[in-house]
């Protein structure tokens, strides 16, 4: 029997080390680059049935409805309903719309039938909707996901149809800031599903660096096909953090696997929506374990306590630490039903003795945004100015939710 020296199988072992690594960088089925990532306003699910001479004209017909439609659900969308809505003409539609999303469509001699979505730009649009073209947005959160299938995980190892309908979503008009690696290059060696697993910071903490990411979004979807070509039950869930935190979690169906795509965006969409709930009510946060800090050595820098001595502040002081309390923050919930609400409760919430500042980290209007408050006090002291103020305030978990009371609110009466 001929015996191998070791050094010759530790050289043959790493060759395949590597030759395996390579292979796995430079596979060709791999990497999916996201679509869009504008801010337009998107409005979908416009239903059109459009008959004419023609089937040019009749499409055309229908792109046309499928404006004045969307117009009118972006309108309600941002106001709270439809009533009230400028008319547009339709070569003024033609200017502010960026673009026609083809849901679905059929195309006869003389008749279209399809289901379509309208990208409006956002800065023509914003100006006469009487809203900002920016929008309040997250820190930037890597997304890694992971696709359950066969029984098996996967990230970015392979191009998946979980990576096609996240490269599909158009990110620009969501509160979410996603980072979404195209999985090329070393993507598929850094970005695994076993990642996904790790709680170790310290690595993290690379991967996060490198990608220019204040923390990390795990969106996983497990698939059961019931039988070949058959029904497709997906799992969906909302994931968080390095500790891998279960936000919000759901279960679709499709009745063959040809509407795979379909349910997969409808899930995207859908965790999408979990996160910027998150979002508002404070929830997605970046962890503080992810952030380096130096210990600050005290001794060092006080050599005993007689070299510490009063310190003399004026009225213009900015210090945390000032007569009557600490300075503290508080969040708290509002509606915000249009434009003119969100100036006037914080000019409200600002009047309120003992606020330092008021900053609105997630507006949604014609739904409940959230203000971050800095006040010198406790939140009881807090919610007692605001009830001053004419608020009606509920206290949930660290958490302060206020609407303005009725004229005739017999509640408002002292």
């Amino acid at each position: 029997m001929k015996i191998t020296p070791l050094p010759v199988v530790l050289t043959l072992g790493l060759l395949g080390l590597a030759a395996a690594v390579f292979a796995q960088m430079e596979g060709g089925d791999r990497g999916v680059a996201p679509i869009d990532s504008s801010g337009s306003f998107e409005v979908t699910g416009i239903d059109v049935d459009v008959a004419a001479k023609t089937a040019d004209a009749a499409r055309l017909g229908g792109w046309r409805l499928a404006q004045r439609k969307g117009w009118q659900m972006l309108w309600a969308k941002m106001h709270g309903g439809a009533s009230g809505a400028p008319g547009l003409s339709d070569s003024d539609l033609d200017s502010i719309v960026a673009g026609i999303v083809v849901d679905d469509e059929q195309i006869g001699p003389n008749r279209y039938v399809a289901k379509l979505g309208v990208l409006f730009d956002r800065a023509r649009a914003g100006q006469i909707l009487g809203v900002s073209g920016q929008i309040v947005r997250s820190p930037p959160l890597l997304v890694i996901p992971v696709e359950w299938s066969g029984g098996a995980p996967r990230s970015l190892e392979t191009r998946s149809e979980w990576q096609k309908a996240w490269a599909r979503f158009r990110a620009g008009a969501s509160p979410i800031d996603y980072v979404r690696p195209s999985g090329t290059g070393s993507d598929p060696l850094l970005l695994t599903a076993g990642q996904a697993q790790r709680p170790s910071r310290k690595w993290w903490r690379i991967l996060l660096d490198q990608y220019g990411a204040a923390d990390v979004l795990m969106p996983q979807v497990r698939l059961e096909r019931l039988w070949p070509g058959g029904p497709v039950v997906g799992h969906f869930s909302a994931r968080h953090g390095p500790d891998n935190i279960e936000l919000s979690a759901f279960t679709l169906r499709v009745e063959s696997s040809d509407g795979l795509p379909q349910m997969l965006d409808e899930g995207v969409r859908r965790i999408d929506q979990a996160y910027a709930d998150a979002l508002s009510m404070g929830m997605l946060r970046p962890d503080p374990s992810l952030i380096i800090e130096t210990p600050v050595d005290v001794s060092a820098l006080i050599a005993n306590e007689a070299d510490i001595a009063p310190i003399e502040t004026g009225p213009d002081n900015s210090s945390t630490a000032i007569a009557g309390g600490e300075v503290r923050t508080y969040t708290v919930q509002f509606d915000t039903p249009d434009v003119s609400s969100v100036t006037g409760i914080e000019g409200s919430v600002r009047g309120v003795p003992g606020v330092k500042s008021t900053d609105t980290t997630s507006l949604a209007l014609g739904g409940t945004s959230v203000m971050r408050v800095s006040f010198v006090g406790d939140m009881a002291t807090l919610r007692l100015g605001l009830a001053a103020r004419g608020f009606r305030v509920d206290e949930g978990s660290g958490t302060l939710r206020i609407r303005r009371l009725a004229p005739a609110d017999p509640s408002s009466a002292p």
